[in-house]
């Protein structure tokens, strides 16, 4: 009931039902169509999981449960968040909105100019555009790192060229995209981000040192 009235305070959120154990929470869920479900992992009878499991199209899940233990196992189910007990109002708060984020994007098709959502490691994670240093392919996936943090997604780089903005990110090797304005130095074959250093090929520099005289 405590965490229901949480919810309930967050402007953008509203409370359709309230189940009690998994066997309910799949009653419920045959009677509506929620856009996020909440789920204690422990539950009796059937755990979230399992729960999950039966469940052909699941909407968006944040899972609550005061073990960390359940953490890997959680990210392999590709929840939207995980939350360890007590859960303070301002964690929930931020769960919800990486949510209806995610969400929006769904809906709309398209994402923000300002960030994307991949799902690493079975974890839908935001990816700030502004936050991004570089991409490094890695056969059938890529490495998404960032100012903070290193992703792996299972995507072509290909396509992350396609998507990013080409006013940001240029391409300087068959296996490396670059975030332009993060570039420290440029020296030979060898492109400098931070302590980052980055093959430059033969096939990009040329473009490259256009972009650069022409800044």
């Amino acid at each position: 009931q405590g965490l229901a009235e949480d919810i309930g305070a967050i402007d953008f959120m509203e409370v359709t039902g309230i189940a009690e154990s998994a066997l309910q929470a799949m009653e419920l869920l045959t009677k509506q169509s929620p856009d996020i479900i909440f789920l204690d992992i422990e539950m009796p009878k059937l755990n979230a999981f399992d729960l999950l499991h039966t469940l052909d199209k699941p909407p968006m899940v944040i899972l609550t449960t005061a073990y960390s233990h359940y953490a890997p196992e959680s990210y392999d189910a590709g929840v939207i968040d995980y939350l360890l007990k007590p859960i303070s109002f301002d964690r929930l708060k931020k769960a919800c909105v990486k949510a209806r984020d995610f969400h929006k994007q769904q809906i709309t098709g398209s994402t923000s100019p300002d960030y994307f959502f991949v799902k690493s490691n079975g974890r839908y994670e935001k990816i700030m555009i502004s936050e991004l240093l570089f991409v490094e392919a890695a056969d059938n996936y890529i490495f998404l790192n960032t100012v903070s943090k290193r992703f792996l997604v299972y995507r072509t780089l290909k396509s992350m060229e396609e998507y990013l903005p080409a006013q940001q990110f240029v391409r300087v090797h068959k296996s490396f995209i670059v975030a332009f304005d993060k570039v420290d130095g440029f020296e030979g074959n060898q492109l400098f981000i931070g302590r980052h250093s980055i093959p430059v090929s033969r096939n990009f520099r040329e473009a490259l040192v256009a972009r650069m005289a022409a800044k």
